[in-house]
């Protein structure tokens, strides 16, 4: 949702913090709020004129006509104030039909005045600007300001000033108060253009001989402008509508919404309600509500939600779980249902959203057979035969009745099943599986040639495909192109979207395209290069631009560009887009762009005669010629559609979801869709309903129309005065959902931004009834819609306007090996293996143990490594060891030939990875590599039997060195003091040292003939880990052995060495040492010695 109601205390610190005005504006931050745990006493001491002022008080939340309601305390003392929240405090009070528990409230300083001395101000947003109304009397008693109030629209972009409000807007008022007030409201103007306002309304507004006085306020912000406006908003509390309660599960699942590219959305209606929807599609959820409402289910329906934008499966699952946790804690005499439902997903993977639910449910399945629910499913989408089949899977293992459905289900059959209006079927029919419909029943590879024209209306000739004119005089607006697509349609795709783009050369191929319709991509954050795609069966190069103006140069055929830039990068993207005449059309996917922001797009696009699609929608598909994207989802569906060739029917609906599911409805019911366009969910689409409606009516192919309309707004009047004016002449079917709003207690904002009606006009029954009585074909409920169609194409066909033409199957197209894949459909080898950790899931996982719970148990980076070297939680003394090794073997100064190396590259101007690296390399079983070499040593000779003095003997005798013995500068008389430090804890704490014990022997012997060669560091590391490993039970003989064998023991010195080695880089680099070079008094020059003479 954009526009969001902000508690008058909020409104009033943007305008006192933030307001830039002559006005003197008075009581700046004199107020105070009180809650049920508010102290009086301790709040007078914060805020010291309450006990020397006048007071007014009011409850803060979000209610309208308090004076009207006697909800306003005025010209009260403190304690008047203490006796007046007494009788109010967290009582119910009821509110129209709203009934809600009074709990915040607002005091401020009470302002006398004279009843003259009050005004009404409001600002509005609409398509065409802002709205500023002004009433030279203000209060209780306003009455209808939009017939009494004298207005001003702002344009969007233009400015306001001084002079044009005091024509406009002040005639009526004093001439010693019209200078100030001009000065306010021009201030107050800017104040909601800079801090994102969409409302705005103060009533009254009390001007005296002291200055401007703001005492009644209602305001809502464009919550999308939240990353724009943070530093001046802070952040922000949003409260519910009076009459609903804020619950900690819908913080819950707004605060998962915030940190996800998906739309994850939940209101809690009636929590002791027996019917909970989860749906998946902002339109689809509305139709849901709909549904449930008009079969009686009003006063039981618990929720109103929606998941959507292909949310991964733990996010599916922390949103399941929250709605079985709430359905589970109060039982029903009747049971409870559950109804999943949602239309035909273009791009969202059914099957991987139905794992989290299908998890939530096995954890959830006591509770849910305790409060005896049932669950019904109807999906459809990329994968969703698998989905179902799990689902149903799920209700067989647990014994909880899931009933499931696909797309030969219409999408609200199931609430109708669910609430005991119509049977459910024994046996639904079965569809086929995905990979069936990729399948060409012809058995032919090759292209037929297709017996229908691509588009009825298309004309080859240049005129029809060429982009609009551009040119504009003062006598005529510039004039859109009434053919948005053709079969020579050529795109340029703004961002990495690979799948999107794949999707519209398969959709292009079954259409027997001639040539691929995504031109070009651009994406800003890589150089120029190609990107590989398929078309058909071969491979192919699509080049990819770092900017737009060379993507345009090269590709002067382009006419259409598809924006998946984000929210934060369409509208400089889109407005950069516009400043090249050879574009026509515009499709902007990205959903939560800023009001402001799309009405500057919308009027910019207007000025050049560009059609936008969107914000906020999937797209819009023709078939036979071009598809937006991932509209009309995946193969299988543009092929069980019959997408890929033109129908007689074209709608428009303002939900991608929907859009699908009028695809699948039409497909069922008719010959077909000609075209169809989701305008998008935001309260200013680029485009409107009647833009596409009217290039259908003037289309010869389109032979009826279908709009799919929604509560919000008051766009189908414009479609009802076209029938009436006879401008609309062809048949349009039509329905707007959102008829449960009505019934609704409280305000419900649905999953999309413009689906809130803020007058009784833009009720969803209100636009229906008009519909009806102009001539459209308005079904009942959204149930009947499909019926309604099919009789309207019935009769056309029976009066010859349509004659259905023969089905021609569309070329194979073979499937991409990872959709394949993630169907089950193959499988081969995999390249890599790995046991130790697993990133794919919501938490990183060491060795199966998530990283939350590797920080809870505290094992550190012993522990740590212990999971991805031995993968097994060690015991907690063998974690410490393997820290105190890396401490010890840290470094050994700067002598050492490892760190000497990194010395000499890092002075040679290498970065750290080089640097690190040439130290690494010396490490060998001269330098730090003994570790393994003496455990392998000490384990073979101690395995053997050998006696410590054999064992010396034996490897003097062969003549090698006892790896792990001796020392440069260490001796039996001077110990090494990182050796002893180990060998007390190891003493300590090991259950046992057999083979340390049998080092320490040999130990004894090696010193006894030269006092250097005691057991180092290398070598007691190397022994005491072959003791831990065999000992500590956490492993098997075989795999103690197998760990030291692979080297193993080489890494805790490669590991605990880096840390040395980086630190003598940055050494070197804080104390900017030049370019090394060895001195040659160091270097003994010995050369051959017929070469010196």
């Amino acid at each position: 949702m954009s526009a969001k109601a902000i508690s008058e205390q909020t409104g009033k610190e943007f305008l006192y913090k933030h307001i830039c005005t002559s006005a003197t504006v008075q009581n700046r931050f004199r107020y105070a709020n009180v809650t049920p745990e508010t102290d009086l006493d301790r709040l007078a001491l914060e805020h010291t004129w309450l006990l020397t002022e006048r007071l007014v008080v009011k409850p803060d939340q979000l209610i309208k006509r308090r004076g009207k309601l006697g909800l306003v305390g005025v010209n009260l003392d403190l304690n008047g104030v203490r006796e007046w929240l007494k009788a109010r405090l967290m009582k119910e009070t009821t509110v129209g039909k709203a009934k809600g528990v009074l709990k915040n409230f607002l005091i401020e300083p009470f302002v006398p005045h004279k009843q003259e001395e009050e005004f009404y101000v409001c600002i509005y947003a609409s398509r065409e600007g802002d709205h500023v109304l002004f009433h030279h009397q203000g209060g209780v008693d306003v009455g209808d300001v939009d017939a009494k109030a004298n207005k001003l629209l702002v344009g969007v972009d233009d400015k306001i000033c001084e002079g044009s409000v005091s024509k406009r807007l002040l005639a009526h008022v004093p001439n010693d108060k019209r200078l100030v007030l001009a000065q306010f409201i021009v201030g107050l103007f800017n104040l909601y253009e800079d801090l994102f306002f969409t409302y705005l309304e103060i009533n009254p507004l009390v001007v005296t001989k002291d200055g401007v006085f703001v005492l009644d306020m209602a305001a809502k912000i464009d919550a999308t402008a939240d990353y724009i406006c943070k530093a001046k908003w802070g952040d922000v509390e949003f409260p519910p509508p009076f009459g609903r309660e804020a619950y900690p599960e819908e913080a819950y699942i707004a605060d998962l919404d915030a940190k996800s590219g998906a739309s994850l959305k939940l209101t809690l209606l009636n929590p002791q309600g027996r019917i909970w929807t989860m749906v998946a599609g902002g339109g689809a959820s509305v139709v849901y509500s709909d549904t449930i409402c008009d079969l009686g289910g009003v006063d039981e329906l618990a929720n109103y939600g929606e998941y959507s934008g292909a949310p991964s499966e733990q996010q599916t699952y922390d949103y399941a779980k929250t709605i079985l946790s709430l359905m589970t804690r109060e039982k029903h005499p009747d049971g409870k249902v559950l109804i999943i439902g949602g239309s035909i997903a273009n791009f969202t993977n059914v099957a991987a959203t139905f794992k989290g639910i299908v998890r939530a449910i096995r954890d959830y399945q006591v509770p849910l057979k305790e409060h005896q629910v049932a669950i019904f499913v109807r999906r459809g989408g990329p994968n969703y035969q698998e989905g179902l089949r799990v689902m149903g899977e799920v209700g067989k293992t647990t014994g909880i009745p899931i009933h499931v459905f696909g797309t030969e289900t219409h999408m609200t059959a199931i609430v109708g099943m669910a609430l005991g209006h119509r049977p459910i079927p024994n046996q639904p029919p079965v569809a086929a599986h995905t990979a069936n419909f990729l399948l060409n029943s012809s058995g032919s590879t090759s292209t037929p040639a297709s017996t229908r024209t691509a588009s009825f209306s298309d004309n080859r000739g240049k005129a029809e495909g060429s982009p609009a004119k551009n040119t504009k005089s003062a006598a005529a607006p510039v004039v859109k192109a009434s053919t948005l697509f053709s079969k020579h349609t050529k795109s340029m795709v703004w961002g990495m979207q690979t799948r999107a783009v794949q999707g519209m050369l398969d959709f292009d191929y079954v259409c027997s395209r001639d040539a691929p319709s995504v031109a070009a991509m651009v994406y800003p954050f890589t150089g120029d290069h190609k990107q590989k795609f398929y078309w058909g069966h071969k491979e192919i190069l699509l080049p990819v631009y770092k900017n737009m103006a060379d993507a345009m140069k090269k590709h002067p055929d382009v006419d259409v560009l598809i924006s998946f830039a984000s929210l934060r990068s369409a509208f400089d993207s889109t407005m950069e887009t516009m400043q090249y005449p050879q574009i026509h059309t515009i499709a902007i996917i990205a959903e939560g762009i800023p009001e402001a922001h799309t009405r500057k797009i919308i009027r910019r696009a207007d000025e050049k005669g560009i059609t936008i699609i969107g914000p906020a929608t999937v797209g819009g598909i023709k078939p036979g010629c071009f598809k937006i994207g991932n509209t009309g989802g995946m193969l299988d569906n543009i092929l069980a559609s019959k997408l890929y060739r033109p129908g007689s029917v074209a709608y428009v609906s303002r939900s991608g979801g929907m859009s699908n599911e009028l695809n699948n409805i039409i497909s069922r019911t008719t010959d077909g869709v000609f075209e169809g366009v989701a305008i998008g969910g935001d309260r200013y689409p680029g485009s409107v309903f009647t833009d596409h409606v009217l290039r259908y009516q003037d289309t010869p192919g389109v032979k009826m129309i279908v709009v799919l309309g929604e509560i919000g707004g008051t766009e189908e009047y414009k479609i009802c005065q076209g029938i009436r004016e006879g401008r609309i002449t062809k048949p349009v079917v039509c329905w707007c959902i959102g008829t449960c709003a009505t019934m609704f207690a409280s305000e419900v904002q649905f999953g999309h931004a413009g689906a809130c009606a803020n007058q009784a006009s833009e009720t969803a029954v209100a636009k229906n009834t008009a519909l009806k009585e102009a001539g459209a074909f308005v079904p009942k409920s959204f149930d009947e819609l499909g019926e309604i169609i099919k009789s309207v194409y019935d009769d056309l066909v029976g009066k010859g306007v349509i004659q259905p033409a023969p089905e021609l199957p569309p070329p194979t197209v073979p499937m991409d090996y990872s959709w394949a894949r993630e169907l089950g459909l193959i499988r081969k080898p995999a390249s890599f293996m790995t046991s130790i950790c697993d990133e794919r899931g919501q938490e990183l996982i060491y060795a199966g143990m998530p990283i939350t719970e590797v920080f809870k148990s505290e094992i550190g980076l012993g522990g740590t490594l212990g999971l991805l070297w031995f993968q097994r939680r060690l015991p907690r003394y063998a974690c410490q060891f393997i820290e105190m090794c890396l401490m010890v073997t840290a470094d050994h100064g700067p002598a050492v030939s490892g760190a000497h190396n990194t010395i000499v590259c890092a002075r040679a101007g290498k970065d750290l990875i080089s640097s690190l690296t040439s130290g690494l390399l010396t490490i060998g079983d001269r330098f730090g590599g003994a570790l393994d070499a003496a455990a392998k040593q000490f384990s073979k000779a101690f395995d053997s039997g050998l006696l410590p003095m054999e064992f010396v003997n034996k490897m003097k005798k062969d003549g090698k060195l006892i790896m792990g013995i001796g020392h440069r500068v260490k001796s039996i008389n001077n110990p090494d003091m990182r050796v002893q430090i180990l060998k007390d804890f190891v003493k300590q704490h090991f259950p046992s040292t057999q083979l340390l014990d049998y080092a320490l022997d040999v130990e004894k012997i090696t010193t006894s003939k030269k006092p250097n060669l005691i057991l180092n560091v290398d070598g007691f590391i190397g022994v005491a880990f072959v003791d831990l490993l065999r000992t500590c039970g956490g492993f098997t003989r075989d795999e103690a052995d197998e760990f030291v064998e692979i080297g193993a023991l080489n890494g805790i010195f490669v590991l605990g060495r880096s840390m040395g080695f980086i630190g003598h880089y940055l050494d070197q680099k804080r104390l900017r040492q030049g370019l090394y070079r060895h001195p040659w008094d160091d270097i003994s020059y010995v050369l051959p010695e017929h070469m010196s003479m």
